[in-house]
């Protein structure tokens, strides 16, 4: 039996027989016992470290996730920018865009000026014959170079402008020839002539008005004889009623041939003389296409087309309309003025 056994078995011995003295210890044992308790500070020591390390590699995952974080923000803000520089050279297209349209409206009206400047105040035996907003045609009448707009007459005889798309009723209204505003619709040949006549003037007879459309060379159209699409404001689709009701269906009434939301969408009637080409040879606009015009017939006719049609019931100034009487309105009906010399 060897030393260790020998030692063991004898403290067992001992034990058992209740002998008091302390066991004898294994020397290895002992040995053992020492290292651990001189390794346990250096264990604490590692366990320690290994916290802070734990504790700063935490700080670091932290400090990364902030980072991401700042970078997620810094994407979002280079996108917004983007999207704003994006914005801002739409916009400054859209701006010159505007500008090349305004520069080239400036120019069509300096044409127009000049144009109208040798036109004005025609003259016959040395005086003044026709007021400005007037053409002398034939030397023998002078003719409203627009279509007419209303002006309401008021009791103390002041004026201010009417709704081209309201129908005036029993209303006291003058016509008034002006080149850039909205014509009137929505009247009745009956409404015109008085119109006219409150404005010192009176509704065009038939051979009054052509000889204003046609000019001396007896144009069918007031610009030549070979029609160019789109010169007059004429051709529009789809047809105003249907696009307003959103359907052909039973829409074509008194009623709601006369509401003012027609002529109130886009790309039906145009300001007088926006159509600039769209001039007779004696400088009278928008006699073919735009409004129909009421012209001095008690039995009820109107010439020269509106921006639907101009063909249809005859080509350009010979568009001639005699299916209503003078009391109708709608829509498409308008008038100019011609009045005698002075």
């Amino acid at each position: 039996m060897t030393r260790r056994r020998l030692a063991l078995a004898i403290a067992a011995a001992a034990a058992l027989a209740g002998c008091g003295a302390p066991a004898e210890v294994d020397p290895d044992d002992a040995s053992a016992q020492d290292e651990a308790t001189d390794d346990a500070p250096q264990r604490r020591d590692d366990v320690v470290e290994d916290a802070a390390d734990v504790t700063e590699d935490t700080a670091d995952v932290t400090e990364d996730t902030a980072d991401v974080v700042d970078d997620a923000a810094d994407v979002l803000d280079a996108r917004a920018d983007v999207a704003l520089d994006v914005r801002d050279a739409s916009l400054d297209a859209r701006d010159a865009a505007l500008d090349a349209r305004d520069a080239s409206l400036d120019a069509r009206d300096a044409s127009l000026d000049v144009r109208d400047a040798g036109l004005d105040a025609p003259r016959m035996d040395g005086g003044t014959v026709c007021p400005p907003e007037m053409v002398l045609v034939e030397g023998r009448v002078c003719v409203d170079r627009w279509e007419a707009a209303l002006e309401e007459i008021g009791m103390d005889g002041g004026v201010t402008p009417w709704s081209p798309y309201y129908n005036p009723g029993t209303r006291r209204v003058r016509a008034v020839s002006r080149g850039g505003v909205v014509p009137q619709g929505y009247i009745a040949g009956t409404q015109a002539q008085t119109a006219c006549v409150n404005a010192g003037k009176r509704l065009c007879a038939l051979s009054e008005w052509m000889a204003a459309c046609r000019g001396p060379a007896l144009r069918t159209y007031p610009y030549g004889n070979t029609y160019v699409a789109r010169r007059c404001n004429e051709g529009r689709t789809p047809h105003p009623v249907i696009e307003f009701f959103g359907t052909a269906m039973g829409v074509f009434t008194s009623t709601n041939m006369n509401n003012p939301g027609i002529n109130m969408q886009a790309n039906t009637v145009a300001p007088t003389g926006m159509f600039w080409d769209c001039v007779s040879p004696v400088g009278a606009y928008d006699m073919v296409g735009n409004m129909h015009e009421w012209i001095d017939d008690a039995a009820g006719t109107f010439k020269g087309g509106f921006y639907v049609d101009a063909e249809i019931n005859g080509r350009g100034c010979l568009y001639t309309t005699t299916a209503h009487n003078f009391s109708y309105r709608d829509y498409s009906t308008g008038f100019r003025c011609c009045a005698n010399p002075r």
